[in-house]
């Protein structure tokens, strides 16, 4: 009889891992759920897989989520059965993971399933934003509206997220290119100089020296586990020290207080507070629940908290807007614009319009930030390499009198 490896998450919320025999896959699942355990990941087999380590499966990304919706979406307001739509879309998927997950959602809705259910069993590949947006459309048959939406939700949020990604690429690259560069000077030319220094037996200039004596620390074994090693360990330390509530809390809320950055993801945060807020509201999601995927896929701590009051004071009988202007996140504009829409009715209008306009300042800012970096991180470049190159040449400037001392 096979073997399944599965990942299940159990009634108290934790996530075990195990494995169970059964004819087919179907069996092992429906096993799974009679002992309570909601199904993450199965599959076939549980032995060592020298395969799966030398070649894994690569993640299901948001273009194959976007193209997945919006064929979907075709395929449904076509007329086409949804079970059909499925595998026909799995016939054509190129990402084997995301092949696997359609196979597997297409088995379950077979067996009676709903869509958003299934869903929610594969969160690699299906977010909760997602799966409460497809709630929403089977509760109210408009799920090939909801589908389209979702697809213009997912470009415009991969757009925003690009913008940003592209601001911060090129200061890595370049302080990257500055920092091994600046290496391969004190570890490979200085000692050159400093053998033709040697030779003349003078005393040589403080700058000159501290370089002399910098490279000679960072050519030793430690100096160079500590140049191999610094990176990787910060990033691990830092990962440790996020990973931890209060960590992830504090790492938060400098972000949003850093003097040129603070400002963009302050924008970033709003477009996409607005955006998916609206997005879910106009799809038929009951405010509560979408106050709390909100808070759920925020990606900052401090934005989540503030979203989650919100909702907190939408229990006691209070408004949006208030809360979200005592959180000191949200500008005076975007809480005085969805007040206005809490009064006119048309909360996911204003919030669309809110979203679009800071779409804008996002792209404003990125433009911005980067024009002004370009010469920042140059002049940074050359403050460096300017160092180096005028403490190794100060001794020459004495050469004949350091040649005549050593004759």
């Amino acid at each position: 009889m096979p073997t399944f490896t599965y990942k299940a998450k159990g009634s108290d919320g934790n996530v075990t891992e195990g494995k169970v025999e059964a004819p087919a896959q179907r069996e092992a699942e429906a096993r799974l759920r009679s002992q309570h355990l909601t199904v993450i990941e199965i599959r076939e087999g549980g032995g060592f897989d020298i395969m799966a380590i030398l070649k894994p499966k690569p993640p299901v990304g948001t273009k194959d989520l976007v193209l997945f919706s919006r064929q979907l979406s075709t395929l449904v307001s076509a007329g086409v059965p949804i079970v059909q739509g499925l595998g026909i879309l799995e016939a054509q998927c190129e990402n084997p993971t995301f092949k696997d997950i359609l196979a597997n959602v297409k088995a379950d809705i077979e067996g009676g399933l709903s869509i958003s259910d299934t869903l929610k069993k594969y969160p690699q590949a299906f977010p909760e934003l997602y799966t409460s947006m497809v709630k929403a459309g089977e509760l109210g048959g408009i799920l090939d509206t909801i589908l389209e939406r979702l697809t213009s939700y997912l470009e415009n949020a991969e757009a925003l997220k690009a913008k940003v990604k592209s601001a911060m690429m090129y200061p890595a690259i370049v302080l990257s290119i500055c920092a091994a560069l600046t290496v391969f000077l004190m570890i490979f030319v200085i000692p050159t100089f400093e053998k033709i220094f040697a030779s003349f037996g003078a005393e040589l200039p403080f700058l000159t020296q501290l370089l002399i004596d910098t490279a000679n620390a960072m050519k030793s074994p430690l100096g160079l586990v500590i140049i191999l090693g610094t990176p990787p360990a910060g990033w691990y330390g830092f990962k440790a020290f996020y990973a931890r509530p209060f960590g992830q809390r504090w790492c938060d809320a400098k972000a949003l207080q850093l003097p040129v950055f603070g400002i963009i993801l302050k924008k970033v945060a709003v477009a996409k507070f607005t955006r998916t807020l609206g997005t879910l509201i106009k799809s038929g999601v009951p405010i509560m629940q979408a106050l709390e995927t909100v808070a759920a896929t925020a990606g900052n701590v401090v934005i989540a908290e503030a979203v989650l009051q919100t909702r907190e004071s939408i229990r006691e009988g209070g408004r949006i807007a208030d809360p979200l202007k005592k959180s000191g996140i949200f500008p005076n504009m975007v809480t005085s614009m969805i007040s206005v829409g809490e009064e006119t009715g048309a909360l996911d209008i204003m919030l669309s319009k809110i979203a679009e306009f800071y779409d804008q300042e996002v792209d404003a800012a990125v433009k911005g930030l980067t024009s002004m970096i370009e010469p920042l991180v140059m002049c940074v470049m050359g403050v460096v390499i300017g160092t180096i190159v005028i403490g190794m040449f100060m001794p020459m400037f004495g050469m004949g009198e350091l040649a005549s001392k050593a004759g």
